[in-house]
């Protein structure tokens, strides 16, 4: 193999030349040093359609997280903050609960169940939510014949959840502070 910098062969110094240039590459400071650990594409904001609240209107969040949620462009930024956070499943599960209960047909009822069921409720799922076994154990007894009210145990407890945890923490977040201001 390569011995010595006198007796180096040409592909040697090629590689070792190639090597160095990485390195000088890896050692410049970039712009966001998790980048070089985990690199993303580019990452689109989802811009939020609705039209902005009032302040008065963004106001009055402080005080029900139900007008939060019923608002497009308070849960559009209330999700935004969430997702920064790292912590969506939450209004995400509720999100899906609101239309599995607008469901009419029981085939399709069963097959919705089923997704939230394993998207947000079985151990391990992608995106599970932080609830008790009790709860976990009525909802799964509530799909053995699925109906629109299946998840409103697990759906309420979440809605509690948010209320106590994320909802304060939204109301700190510069996101809501520019829309009160």
């Amino acid at each position: 193999m390569c011995k010595g910098l006198a007796a180096l062969p040409h592909t040697c110094l090629e590689r070792a030349k190639e090597i160095k240039t990485k390195l000088g590459t890896l050692l410049q400071k970039p712009e966001n040093a998790i980048d070089l650990i985990i690199p993303y594409p580019e990452k689109h904001e989802k811009t939020i359609k609705a039209p902005k609240p009032s302040s008065d209107e963004a106001l009055q969040w402080r005080d029900s997280l139900e007008k939060l949620l019923q608002n497009s462009y308070g849960l559009s930024a209330f999700q935004s903050f969430l997702k920064m956070e790292f912590s969506e499943e939450n209004v995400e599960f509720w999100m899906a609960c609101e239309d599995y209960r607008k469901v009419k047909s029981p085939a399709k009822l069963a097959a919705k169940a089923k997704k939230i069921y394993e998207e947000f409720i079985q151990a391990e799922a992608p995106r599970e939510v932080n609830i008790d076994h009790f709860t976990k154990d009525v909802t799964m007894k509530n799909l053995v014949e699925p109906s629109p009210s299946s998840f409103d145990l697990a759906q309420k407890k979440i809605f509690a959840l948010m209320e106590k945890d994320s909802l304060p923490r939204f109301m700190r977040s510069e996101i809501y502070q520019g829309l009160v201001k």
